[in-house]
């Protein structure tokens, strides 16, 4: 096997996000726009004298035993064969839980890394099979560019990702306000609206490039889990209303929640509305 190798896992936000009917077999199909945000997790993975084992590292918080990098490594040698051990110490930076990925971007940067060491060409193919096995926002973060940052357009339940040119014009503030909750939740509060008629208009996905690529002051992007959990949670609500106060030109939630984020079109002034809202939330980041 190859020497250590240190690798970065990125954030990301949704730009937009419409949730469609929950499918016969459970799941959701959704339309958005991923975009990576300067936010990272780092991981640095290395060979282990024992097969078959893999040990996770991370001081910052404290893991499930199985995770999206256990099952990504077992994924992998499943799919592979190889059976090398391997040990990852993950110092973490992207909030758990809150709507950036960071759990499915560690899944991608480990199994770059985990072919990198193996000598194993990381196919579409094997990608897009481990990415099935592990995680629908994984499929991203393989493929919305080479080095695992970029923007995309991204529907079905996560897993057709379509990459498009990335706003290097833009510059975003984070706020993770100081709630919990939880994928499934954010899940069915979305699934009672829509039963009840409840629905957040969104543009034509068909249209979504397009209106990215316009003055952010005319997006026209909705998330449709903001509105239930503004109401459920009015943390959020007060977060979003704090980034608009801010200067934000366009802001919404990322994901299911709960992190906030406002965009900005001068970096002078995202860094001035970073200073402001560190001051009322502790969890604030610029991206």
């Amino acid at each position: 096997m190859s020497p250590d190798i240190t690798i970065r896992a990125p954030a990301k936000v949704n730009i937009g996000l419409r949730v469609l009917p929950k499918r016969p077999d459970g799941f959701h199909n959704i339309e958005s726009i991923f975009q990576t945000v300067g936010v990272y997790d780092e991981l640095t993975v290395a060979p282990l004298a024992e097969k078959k084992r893999c040990v996770v590292e991370c001081e910052n918080i404290v893991l499930p035993t199985h995770n999206t990098l256990t099952a990504t490594y077992t994924a992998f040698c499943q799919l592979t064969g190889c059976d090398a051990g391997v040990c990852v110490r993950l110092e973490k930076h992207i909030p758990a839980g809150g709507g950036l990925g960071g759990g499915s971007s560690d899944a991608a940067a480990f199994l770059r890394a985990l072919a990198r060491l193996n000598g194993v060409a990381l196919t579409d193919e094997l990608a897009d099979a481990v990415a099935g096995q592990v995680g629908s926002d994984v499929f991203f973060f393989l493929h919305c560019g080479k080095d695992g940052t970029g923007a995309a357009l991204v529907s079905g339940r996560g897993e057709v990702v379509q990459p498009i040119a990335p706003r290097d014009d833009v510059h975003i503030v984070l706020v993770y306000p100081d709630v919990s909750s939880s994928t499934k939740e954010a899940y069915a509060l979305v699934d009672k609206d829509i039963a009840a008629g409840n629905l957040v208009s969104c543009p034509d996905f068909s249209e979504y490039e397009a209106i990215y690529q316009k003055p952010v002051a005319d997006w026209t992007f909705a998330n449709s889990f903001t509105i239930s959990l503004k109401k459920k949670y009015p943390a959020i609500a007060q977060a979003l209303a704090d980034m608009q106060k801010s200067g934000a030109v366009w802001s919404d939630m990322s994901g299911s929640g709960a992190v906030v984020f406002g965009v900005y079109e001068a970096a002078e002034a995202s860094k001035e509305a970073f200073v402001k809202l560190n001051k009322t939330w502790k969890s604030c980041f610029l991206a």
